[in-house]
C-alpha cells in the first residue's frame, strides 16, 4: 500500500482554488497540506474540494493572512492546533490518521517569513520568526509512543547551501542567514526529525521548491530556494518511495510563488 502527503503554499485558496482542483484531479495525492489560505474557516472552499474526493478536512483559517489546511481521502482524528509565540496566527494544524496499521502524525506548519532585515533589533518580524523556530524545538517526531510522525510546510528557510541559488550572496538575506539555517538544523537533530527531500538528493546538487514573483522570467532567472519541506520519523525513512517536486507549477496561470512537494511511502 502506498501513501502519498502534498505540502503546497497556495497563497490564497479561494484565488487559485482552480489549480488546486486541476492539481488534485491530475495527481490524487491521498493527503494535501495547505499553508496561506488567507481565509476564515467558514470561507473555505468545502463544497468544490469534497467534489474531488477530498471529504476529510481540517482548518486552522485566520482572515486574509496565514492559515493551514489538511484535505485528505483518509479520515483525520484528534486534531490539535498550537499557537506559537501566543500571538494569535494560524500556522499549525495536526492530526492522526491511520494508513497500513500504522497511526502517523502530521504537522502542518507556516512559519512567518520574517521580513526583509536580518536584524531583530529593527525588524519585530525577524525576531518573531527567531522566537517561532525556537519555539520548534521542542517538537519530537517521537512524541507519542506508536504513533509515527510527518512535518510538512513552507517553513521559510532553505537550510543547505545548495537549498539556495546563491549560497554567498544569499548569507544575509533573510530564509539563508546563518542563525535561521542553524536554527532549522537545531530542531531536526534535537527532534530526531529526518530531512526526506534530501534523503536521496545528495546535498551538492541545487534543490528549490519556491521562485519569486519579482523575476521576469522565473525559469530563466531560475534563482530557487527550498523553502518548503517534509520531514518525517526515522521509522518512515526506509518506507520513503520518492519525492516529487512539481516545478512546472510554477507557470500555471495565476501560479502560487510556491510549487507542490509531495511525499509518496511504500507501506
Amino acid at each position: 500500500m502506498t501513501l502519498s502527503i502534498t505540502t503546497w503554499n497556495i497563497n490564497s485558496v479561494r484565488l487559485r482554488m482552480p489549480i488546486v482542483a486541476d492539481f488534485l484531479n491530475r495527481y490524487q495525492p491521498d493527503i494535501l497540506c495547505l499553508q496561506e489560505i488567507k481565509c476564515l474557516d467558514e470561507q473555505f472552499p468545502f463544497e468544490a474540494v469534497r467534489a474531488l474526493g477530498y471529504e476529510h478536512i481540517i482548518l486552522h483559517g485566520q482572515k486574509g493572512y496565514h492559515g493551514v489546511a489538511i484535505v485528505s481521502k483518509i479520515p483525520l482524528s484528534e486534531d490539535h492546533r498550537h499557537d506559537y509565540c501566543k500571538v494569535g496566527d494560524a500556522r499549525h494544524v495536526s492530526v492522526i490518521f491511520e494508513q497500513a496499521g500504522r497511526r502517523i502524525r502530521l504537522h502542518n506548519f507556516y512559519v512567518p517569513a520574517g521580513g526583509d532585515e536580518p536584524d531583530r533589533t529593527i525588524n519585530p518580524k525577524f525576531g518573531h520568526k527567531l522566537d517561532f523556530i525556537r519555539e520548534m524545538r521542542e517538537l519530537r517526531a517521537g512524541a507519542e509512543p506508536g504513533v509515527s510522525a510527518v512535518l510538512v510546510g513552507d517553513l521559510n528557510i532553505a537550510p543547505l547551501e545548495n537549498d539556495v541559488w546563491s549560497h554567498k550572496q544569499m548569507l544575509k538575506i533573510v530564509s539563508h542567514t546563518p542563525i535561521e539555517t542553524e536554527g532549522m538544523l537545531e530542531i531536526m537533530r534535537e527532534g530526531g526529525w529526518l530531512d526526506l527531500m534530501r534523503q536521496d538528493v545528495d546535498a551538492s546538487e541545487k534543490l528549490y521548491t519556491w521562485w519569486s514573483y519579482r523575476a521576469k522570467d522565473w525559469a530563466a532567472a531560475d534563482r530557487g530556494r527550498r523553502l518548503d519541506h517534509i520531514w518525517s520519523s526515522p521509522d518512515l525513512g526506509p518506507l520513503l518511495a520518492r519525492i516529487d517536486i512539481l516545478r512546472e507549477a510554477r507557470g500555471w496561470e495565476k501560479p502560487s510563488d510556491h510549487v507542490p512537494v509531495t511525499a509518496t511511502f511504500n507501506l
